[in-house]
């Protein structure tokens, strides 16, 4: 819904997400819109890539998604929706402007788009400023209906955590650990997140940065020592990091990613991988598990019913991920 200090129109609380992925992320991103959107209808992955939602959350959450166009009407072409433009009156000091989506079914070309953009702005009430104006209205085609809403992009201010002070290359990129908080903690509200094999602290940093409160562990004092110094780097409390080994952990959260600790020379013995699995499954109610190697059955056998599984791929480089409750 529009700000309540914004001017007079309303919202149809239906609400279309545009997003975009690499192909080696689709499966990720298929499974992070369905678990964090919960969408009303099928996902379109082509080249205008969108998806239907009655959620509404901030679009920086997701590493895919590009932005939200809150919905305020549709009609069979554009001149339809003139009257509903008609009918947004900004306040005073509002400045506005209309954007064409490049997203959609069938986008216009540039002169199109332009021109379908002065149609819709020289009906709003309003003073109109193309450069940083208060409220933008977007205008997107889907099948063979043209949508008008106000239009949030996407906050890209996270991908400063990037550049950690402290980094290792088999680590978790951003993108990835964004979205697998995003599976594990599709709603934010007064949930609490362990990454109990935490490395530097990048899960932890993610999730903190979208308002969880999470925690993180690991066993190797390195890791610890580097995820106390991210941390910080990005005004977060260092003792949000503890040192330690799983098995021996207390208390209970709403749920959990676990990364399980991998060595490209040697394997992680079977009764050392079900013994973590049996203490992530004492420790929280829902878990995501990224292994490179098969776990499956240890999942099974540690009392955990799986939910979704897709894998990632990096070159040769597999992590098979596992949602479970």
């Amino acid at each position: 819904m529009p700000d309540e200090t914004l001017g007079m129109y309303a919202t149809s609380g239906k609400h279309l997400y545009t997003f975009a992925c690499h192909e080696n992320e689709q499966e990720l991103c298929m499974l992070e819109l369905t678990t964090l959107l919960e969408p009303s209808s099928e996902i379109r992955m082509d080249m205008g890539a969108y998806v239907w939602s009655e959620r509404c959350i901030p679009p920086g959450r997701s590493p895919f998604i590009h932005g939200r166009l809150d919905v305020i009407g549709e009609g069979e072409t554009v001149m339809d929706l003139l009257p509903l433009a008609k009918n947004i009156h900004l306040l005073p000091d509002e400045t506005f402007k209309v954007v064409c989506l490049k997203e959609g079914d069938q986008a216009p070309d540039y002169a199109q788009s332009r021109q379908l953009e002065k149609e819709v702005g020289m009906c709003i009430k309003g003073k109109a400023q193309m450069k940083q104006p208060k409220v933008t209205f977007g205008l997107i085609r889907t099948g063979e209906k043209w949508i008008l809403g106000q239009w949030t992009e996407a906050d890209r201010s996270w991908q400063i955590h990037r550049q950690k002070p402290q980094n290792y290359s088999t680590g978790f990129g951003i993108t990835l650990a964004r979205a697998l908080v995003n599976i594990a903690v599709p709603r934010v509200e007064n949930h609490r997140l362990l990454d109990p094999c935490c490395g530097m602290g990048t899960v932890v940093i993610e999730a903190l940065s979208m308002g969880i409160d999470a925690k993180g562990n690991d066993l190797n004092p390195l890791a610890v020592r580097g995820a106390r110094i991210n941390l910080p780097h990005y005004g977060y409390d260092s003792d949000r990091i503890t040192l330690g080994d799983m098995n021996e952990l207390q208390d209970l959260y709403d749920a959990a990613i676990l990364d399980m600790p991998y060595n490209l020379c040697s394997v992680l013995p079977d009764a050392e991988q079900r013994a973590m699995l049996e203490s992530l499954r004492r420790l929280a109610k829902r878990a995501v598990i990224v292994s490179t190697e098969w776990v499956e059955e240890h999942l099974l056998e540690a009392g955990w019913t799986v939910k979704e599984y897709r894998t990632v791929h990096k070159g040769t480089f597999i992590r098979h991920i596992w949602l479970c409750m």
